[in-house]
């Protein structure tokens, strides 16, 4: 990149899985990346750590260890920072510890998103891109799940923070002029993935030869997209600044738009799987079957998730597309090598 077009990015979660994939790419092609994250101890530090160090001794990377909802702390590392871009990925993430945790949810997810708004406001930030969650269509069962679709029937205390940082943000862009991109994430896998995640769970009992959990007796589907069509997907929407619809209409509200800058897209591969045949992909990858130990479906889960991605590719020219095979071959080789198995 021209050292003139060079842009600072604030990445929140820098440690975490996505925001890992995404500083990476950021620096990669030249940007210089403020990465942010309070190194939790949520799943293990070990291997957020073990991202961190990949990112460090690389130039344009620097990195702030802050928790969201210090909010003295956020608004100095603002104006200490000057970012001129944010991709706000840090959250405290997991449907079924939103049972047990809640109000963890409420001081990351909310307060925490607060302080990233009020950030972005007071300093002149172009474009706030942050996570939302496929889990925000909750009772829905209109499928392909589409952001023109109202999304008022959350199923667990995650999704409704989600779906609180879409009304937070739209208020900021309509009051503040603040432009804001909110991304609808399908269940994201992959190499340095999230150590809750089901094939992270499912690769590590088959290996010690302990039986995995299956939920919903494996008949969930579930839309799994790979890492790399989801940073690739947050790069494009990046780059391309919300803008408001200038069709956009009170009678007939859109979600997915507004007068205000503001965009909702999801990103996910368009082609929902069903869990029994994700075991049996990662079944082949390993060279190992699983003991399953077959269970009901759990308070705050949802039976399928299936994304339409026609707001995304018309706008930004991309739709996932790694197929499952590809991308849990390439996480059992990453997860192979890293945990030395």
């Amino acid at each position: 990149m021209d050292l003139l077009l060079m842009v600072r990015i604030l990445v929140t979660g820098a440690a975490g899985f996505i925001g890992f994939h995404v500083s990476r790419r950021l620096l990669a092609r030249g940007d210089e990346v403020v990465g942010l994250d309070n190194l939790n101890a949520y799943y293990d530090v070990r291997l957020k750590e073990a991202r961190l160090a990949q990112l460090q001794g690389q130039p344009g990377f620097s990195f702030r260890q802050l928790d969201l909802s210090n909010q003295a702390g956020m608004a100095a590392m603002f104006v200490g920072d000057r970012p001129a871009r944010v991709v706000h990925l840090a959250a405290q993430a997991g449907v079924r510890y939103s049972l047990t945790n809640p109000h963890a949810y409420v001081d990351s997810n909310l307060t925490g998103f607060m302080n990233i708004l009020e950030g972005c406001r007071h300093n002149g930030i172009e474009h706030l891109v942050y996570a939302s969650s496929s889990s925000v269509y909750g009772a829905n069962t209109n499928m392909p799940f589409s952001v023109h679709q109202k999304v008022d029937h959350p199923l667990s205390l995650y999704a409704a923070t989600k779906k609180a940082n879409e009304l937070m943000a739209h208020t900021y862009a309509h009051l503040y002029d603040l432009p804001c991109t909110g991304l609808r994430f399908f269940t994201v896998y992959g190499p340095w993935g999230r150590p809750d995640m089901a094939l992270f769970l499912f690769a590590k009992a088959i290996l010690a030869g302990r039986p995995i959990d299956v939920f919903n007796h494996g008949k969930m589907r579930r839309d799994f997209t790979y890492i790399d069509d989801i940073v690739e997907g947050i790069i494009r929407t990046l780059d391309r600044t919300a803008l408001p619809n200038p069709d956009w209409s009170g009678d007939r509200p859109d979600p997915a738009t507004s007068r205000a800058p503001y965009r909702l897209y999801n990103i996910g591969n368009n082609n929902p799987v069903e869990l029994m045949y994700l075991i049996e992909t990662l079944e082949k990858a390993l060279g190992k079957q699983a003991e399953k130990n077959m269970l009901p479906m759990q308070p705050g889960d949802v039976p399928a998730t299936y994304a339409d991605v026609d707001a995304l590719t018309s706008d930004v020219g991309f739709m996932p597309a790694t197929p499952i095979e590809v991308g849990v071959g390439r996480f059992v080789e990453w997860y192979r090598e890293f945990y030395k198995v």
